[in-house]
């Protein structure tokens, strides 16, 4: 592995399996060369299900979340949830949390998703306070944890970086090119940890990774927070034509269609192994300290791209 990439991580679970089913790769990654495992969760296994069995397999990683919804888990829940498993994970565990989204926190959860970056926040100042052993709001944590488990925000625009400044240990990115970080950079403390979600596929087939790319970041850059985020960024007029295609009812497929070959290859890793690598360097070099890769899935299988992608495969 070059010498400045310090910690690579992965996402998981793969949701073509199992959980038990991908074990075996799980206890692979260390002896490649990877430092850290995080899960998200949105409409497969739950952040905490999975990693809790990562952490069954004595996985040496890092674990963490990328991320939980600050809305779907009361907070003395979600602590009490973050100590155990900060109790079990051999190598740390960061709990990462974000507001998510109206559609998953309301339309499928029924909660009220009202003022997200207060919640997070809120919550995030509710953790690292009863992490620290203290009674916040009448809730005290039985057994504090040794070492606080680490407590990180997504952020997608100032709001939240700002936030994720003041009140967490480190910030969370996605759906982001090199060139988005260096904006990004006058947010980040220079004690704090950079994670990035970085979708990678290691394949030369571009014709078919970009087609895959496409459904899936289609989705994405609809919702309104990614899209209030792409504008931000300045690709507001290059996927103006997306956005009035989905809005008008096309379809996803056809909205899709519209999402420009530059934009797929600035927010998709792909390439050779070696391509892909120099790409995650330069996310490096802007200020990213760990990269976690997530597989695009439909082009290459995801334990095949943790191994094609090995620090110490590569070496």
């Amino acid at each position: 592995m070059v010498e400045h990439v310090q910690r690579l991580g992965v996402v998981f679970p793969d949701r073509t399996q199992t959980l038990r089913a991908q074990r075996a790769a799980v206890e692979a990654l260390a002896d490649w060369g990877y430092t850290d495992l995080w899960a998200g969760e949105s409409d497969g296994a739950d952040a905490f299900g999975a990693l809790a069995a990562a952490a069954a397999w004595d996985t040496p990683l890092r674990l963490g979340t990328a991320v939980v919804s600050a809305f779907l888990r009361p907070r003395a829940l979600l602590a009490m949830s973050t100590a155990a498993l900060n109790e079990l994970a051999m190598g740390g565990f960061v709990v990462g949390i974000g507001a998510s989204s109206p559609a998953i926190v309301e339309r499928w959860n029924d909660v009220s998703y009202v003022d997200p970056a207060t919640r997070v926040r809120d919550t995030a100042d509710f953790l690292r306070r009863a992490f620290a052993g203290e009674r916040v709001h009448g809730f005290r944590l039985a057994r504090p944890p040794a070492t606080p488990p680490l407590v990180y925000l997504a952020a997608l625009r100032p709001a939240m970086l700002r936030a994720a400044a003041e009140v967490a240990d480190g910030v969370i990115l996605t759906c982001i090119s090199v060139d988005d970080v260096a904006r990004m950079h006058e947010f980040f403390e220079p004690d704090r940890e950079v994670v990035a979600w970085l979708t990678v596929c290691p394949s030369v087939d571009a014709v078919a990774v970009r087609a895959a790319a496409r459904s899936r970041l289609a989705g994405y850059l609809a919702a309104p927070a990614y899209e209030a985020q792409q504008r931000w960024l300045g690709r507001g007029a290059i996927l103006q034509p997306m956005w009035d295609a989905w809005r008008a009812g096309a379809g996803k497929d056809r909205a899709a269609a519209l999402i420009p070959d530059d934009v797929i290859d600035a927010l998709v890793v792909h390439g050779s192994p070696d391509v892909c690598m120099r790409h995650i360097e330069r996310f490096v070099a802007a200020g990213v300290t760990t990269p976690i890769l997530d597989v695009l899935p439909g082009v290459v299988e995801m334990a095949e791209a943790w191994g094609m992608l090995a620090p110490q495969r590569r070496s």
